[in-house]
């Protein structure tokens, strides 16, 4: 989401960077919910770009490792 975007767009990305990671390393999958829930009491507009980033986000790793798993099964098909 970053490159030249606006100052809301560029702080929620980084913010959600960084809860992905931390939901990750905590394992806690209550914690984006948690924290969309805090910002949504200061700053609408910082919660929905927050989530319109994980959401993005979340769904670019799975499009990655449908795409990694795709390309394994056909070299795997193809004796690769």
């Amino acid at each position: 989401m970053s490159g030249g975007g606006d100052f809301i767009t560029d702080l929620a990305d980084q913010l959600a960077q960084d809860a992905l990671q931390a939901e990750q390393e905590l394992n806690d999958d209550r914690l984006i919910e948690q924290l969309s829930n805090t910002l949504r009491s200061t700053s609408q507009t910082l919660q929905e770009a927050f989530m319109t980033s994980v959401r993005i986000r979340r769904a670019e790793q799975m499009g990655r490792k449908w795409l990694e798993n795709r390309i394994a099964k056909a070299k795997a098909e193809t004796g690769e």
